[in-house]
């Protein structure tokens, strides 16, 4: 594995108490109501640091930036926050339900050696899924106003005998945790502060030569490679320097509280769309059966078609008439023609049929001639219907304009994921959605030497 460090995290109540008030969930899944809730209930609340520009999807003004970073500097000089006097890594238990199953996913928060992305003799960081540039413009503006990184990224490791999840569970056993939240949304957060050598020196060993695979944060990452990619055209940065370490939430792929939920598709800004042009347009690559027009069963009918079919199998929402349909590739292995460079695993992912045989083959050139479709990436049924609602919400359609069509697919296996990384693929975006999200607030990662002060004293 690249080297993992314990670091000078910033913290709120120097890591200690509750802190229910002042964390929040991160910057992709809030909305300006819900940074106005979460600053309402506490002006300190590390939203007002982390989430600038909403959506967090483009850049915005430089003075959003700046004023993110004052506010992260009064912080600090007002001892709200405050760095820690030695090194840590901090063990991190997210408790939740999921599915009508109690889970306890454990991890260990830490830095980890910023490496391009690729395989490496030792261990390397993998990716498996691609990235927008407006998100990467937005967050490389925050961490250069900052100089901090202000998010954690999830990474995963194979961890085949359990020797890193055993450690860290072996540290939550033996005392209570040292910090605790609880957001409201189910899901209750507790750290345990980790700063004696021989714990340290126990996980950097069961780490030993095994990857990271990126879950949750290639947004981050790849910002943090290109803050770090500017300074160096600064001039020389120091195997040592702040900046060449990313801040990383780790769990091991044997951790029994891993969830992987669904990223569903919807669709829009189609100029010839209805639902009998899509299904006369989809005529030899797909077929399209209705199915009870109730979104809630989606899940159910899906897969009893998929036990019938034996293929991948998605259900259909037109917006326009709440009618529900279902739909299967009409031939096997459908992108094999126009990507046989890729592996089979690749080709066979619900989010890679979706965006190369729906999208590219149906949608874009039959119903919107040519042109790029807009997109929203809603996690459950029902952010997918308050979406037609036109509510607004962290997974509105990107550049404005009205739902059509939604795609609703089936989560991505873990072992898809560990499977396309190895072989060097990436997935389509949002092709995994890791339940929970990690909080924001709980530690961050100072990127300068020298902690940054108030632009007024």
């Amino acid at each position: 594995m690249p080297q993992v460090y314990p670091f000078r995290a910033l913290q709120y109540r120097a890591g200690s108490g509750d802190v229910s008030s002042l964390v929040s969930p991160p910057y992709d899944v809030l909305d300006a109501s819900q940074k106005a809730d979460l600053l309402s209930g506490d002006k300190d609340n590390i939203v007002g640091v982390d989430l600038p520009v909403v959506p967090a999807k483009e850049l915005g003004p430089a003075e959003a930036y700046a004023n993110a970073a004052d506010r992260l500097a009064q912080l600090i000089d007002s001892g709200v926050v405050s760095q820690r006097d030695t090194p840590a890594m901090f063990a991190y238990r997210q408790t939740f339900e999921f599915q009508g199953e109690r889970y306890q996913r454990c991890g260990m928060a830490c830095c980890v050696e910023l490496l391009d992305f690729g395989p490496r003799e030792g261990g390397g960081i993998l990716p498996h899924e691609h990235t927008f540039g407006g998100p990467k413009e937005d967050r490389k503006a925050l961490m250069t106003a900052t100089g901090c990184q202000t998010s954690p990224v999830f990474g995963l490791y194979p961890d085949e005998s359990s020797a890193g999840t055993d450690l860290i569970r072996a540290v939550m056993d033996a005392r209570d945790p040292d910090q605790t939240a609880d957001l409201g949304d189910g899901v209750t957060h507790e750290v345990w502060t980790i700063d004696d050598d021989e714990t340290i020196a126990n996980y950097t060993r069961a780490l030993d030569g095994e990857d990271v695979f990126i879950a949750d944060g290639h947004h981050r990452y790849n910002t943090q490679l290109n803050y770090l990619h500017a300074l160096q055209e600064q001039g020389e940065v120091p195997a040592d320097h702040p900046a060449r370490r990313c801040m990383m939430v780790l769990v091991g792929m044997s951790d029994p509280g891993l969830a992987i939920g669904p990223t569903h598709r919807v669709l829009g800004g189609m100029r010839d769309y209805t639902m009998d042009r899509f299904i006369e347009a989809s005529a030899g690559l797909l077929n399209v059966e209705a199915i009870d027009n109730e979104p809630k069963r989606f899940e159910e009918q899906m897969a009893s078609l998929s036990e019938r079919e034996h293929t991948n199998v998605f259900g259909l929402y037109d917006y326009a008439t709440g009618l529900c349909f279902a739909c299967w590739p009409a031939t096997a292995d459908p992108l094999e023609l126009e990507h046989a460079d890729k592996p089979e695993a690749w080709r066979n992912l619900d989010v890679a049929l979706v965006q190369h045989l729906i999208v590219e083959q149906i949608c874009q050139p039959e119903l919107n001639e040519g042109d790029p479709i807009k997109w929203a990436f809603p996690h459950s049924i029902e952010e997918m219907i308050a979406i037609g609602r036109g509510e607004e919400t962290g997974s509105a359609i990107s550049g404005g304009g009205r739902p059509q069509l939604a795609v609703i697919v089936r989560p991505t296996p873990l072992e898809s994921v560990r499977a396309i990384s190895l072989a060097g693929e990436v997935m389509p975006q949002k092709s995994t959605f890791f339940y929970p999200k990690l909080a924001t607030g709980l530690f961050l990662n100072p990127l300068r030497e020298t902690v940054v002060a108030p632009s007024g004293g």
